[in-house]
């Protein structure tokens, strides 16, 4: 068979280098954005921000993005009081003073700094001082003992020969440490610690026995039984269970090391003449421009010297033109979304209606992808709260009066009914069911356990009350 040349026509989508970054930036959250720029800025050096008064950005793309209009000039003061009303009841006036208070304020300390500081003010014997150290060593973030001495018999030195009795007077002096309840090996002994602490009376010795016998009862609610085993009426059963409710089951966790993840609102939205409006947070929106000498210097001196940096040149553009294009879609997305939900931020929850993300991008004329993109990690800040946008997104169910209702309407729902019902009588998913038919819609009763589950809602047995 002879060779033969042979011509075919063929389509294949390449994504450029800018396109890949565009995509990039918009799936990633506003602070992993932030940091992004901190990095390409610091190997780039056409690109800058313009953070000083007289630096002036490149505009985000449409023109009212950044505007900030009277309405949301005064949502921004609102907001700036608020935000001092829950620092701490101050008033920007007081700023000097709250950052002097703020630096005076020491570091945060784990569980395991604090309980080695009290052992040392014990000054303990070498040998019992080692074995409690190993004993806090050995706790876990909530603060237990999980594996029990068992597992501590084999972590001494060798030639101590450490015998199980010295580990039980070690785990004592750990034991006696703040926070009350430490070192425990399970949440009975938990609870015991913490209630050995407190002065004695009718009622802690009752607590005492629930803890170590029927914590399983308390448990499941089953307060007949409860009152049975321990002989008693429902208000001395009442009272114990108030001085359980108040005692720590997790004694280590306030020392927990875990920073907290910040969120920075992308959108705002405020009701402006009677119309619920979305405007970019200016403060998450970044400051680039282009270094005009650099880029002047280049312009004057083209040449096969300075192609390495026309190319940093050319990404520094790129970058602009992708931020302003990111803050762009997210603002329309927005708004789309805030149109259609506008009953939300009027009623709450109860007034989202059934919303997809096909909906919202045939309106703007995007691919889904892009709306899933936009609304992931983004979030919304309004009278009711902060929100991340793809919360504003439900399934649809049907009513019986032929309309739709959204999922996350039907969950407020039932949290409404659960919240107004009688503790002593808690309401069944089934009648949960029957009242929300009462009210127009259909759920089944499996429907409603899913959403009470989800919403982190015990069940019927476990909300009863006395």
């Amino acid at each position: 068979m002879k060779p033969t040349l042979q011509l075919k026509l063929s389509q294949q989508l390449t994504l450029t280098p800018q396109l890949q970054q565009a995509i990039r930036l918009l799936q990633l959250s506003t602070l992993d954005m932030q940091q992004e720029l901190d990095q390409f800025i610091e190997l780039n050096p056409m690109l800058e921000r313009a953070d000083g008064p007289d630096d002036v950005a490149e505009p985000v793309a449409e023109g009212d993005s950044v505007e900030l209009n009277d309405a949301w000039q005064a949502a921004g003061e609102a907001l700036g009081e608020l935000s001092w009303a829950a620092a701490g009841n101050g008033s920007p006036d007081d700023e000097d003073e709250e950052r002097d208070w703020m630096q005076q304020t020491p570091e945060s300390i784990s569980l395991r700094e604090h309980l080695l500081a009290q052992l040392g003010e014990m000054k303990l014997p070498q040998r019992d001082a080692v074995l409690a150290s190993l004993i806090v060593e050995a706790l876990d973030e909530d603060g237990y003992l999980l594996g029990g001495l068992e597992e501590l018999i084999d972590l001494g030195p060798d030639e101590w020969e450490v015998d199980e009795e010295e580990w039980r007077i070690a785990l004592r002096y750990v034991q006696h440490c703040e926070p009350a309840g430490v070192a425990a090996r399970a949440l009975p002994e938990c609870l015991q610690l913490q209630l050995l602490r407190l002065p004695d009376s009718d009622v802690r010795q009752m607590a005492l026995t629930l803890v170590l016998d029927h914590l399983d009862l308390l448990g499941a609610r089953d307060y007949t039984k409860l009152k049975k085993r321990l002989q008693c009426d429902e208000d001395m059963l009442r009272q114990v269970q108030q001085l359980i409710g108040s005692l720590d089951p997790k004694p280590g966790r306030p020392f927990s090391t875990e920073k907290p993840r910040y969120v920075v609102p992308d959108v705002v939205v405020v009701k402006q003449k009677g119309k619920w409006v979305a405007h970019l947070n200016a403060d998450a929106v970044p400051k680039l421009k282009v270094n005009q000498l650099y880029a002047s210097i280049l312009t004057q001196h083209r040449g096969a010297d300075g192609k390495g940096l026309q190319e940093q040149l050319q990404e520094a553009r790129w970058m602009v033109k992708n931020v302003q294009q990111r803050f762009a879609t997210i603002l329309r997305v927005s708004r789309a979304i805030v149109e259609r939900q506008w009953r939300f931020f009027e009623h709450g929850e109860v007034g989202m209606v059934p919303l997809v993300l096909r909906e919202i991008a045939d309106e703007l004329d995007l691919h889904e992808s892009t709306v899933s993109r936009v609304t992931n990690q983004k979030y919304l800040l309004s009278p009711r709260g902060i929100f991340e946008l793809k919360y504003f997104f439900g399934s649809r169910l049907e009513t019986d009066t032929g309309g739709a209702c959204s999922a996350t309407a039907i969950r407020a729902l039932i949290k409404q009914l659960i919240q107004a019902e009688d503790p002593a009588r808690p309401l069944s998913d089934s009648q949960l069911s029957d009242m929300l038919a009462n009210q127009g819609v259909v759920v089944a009763r499996r429907t409603v356990a899913k959403y009470r589950e989800a919403m982190h809602i015990a069940p019927v047995n476990l909300r009863k009350a006395l």
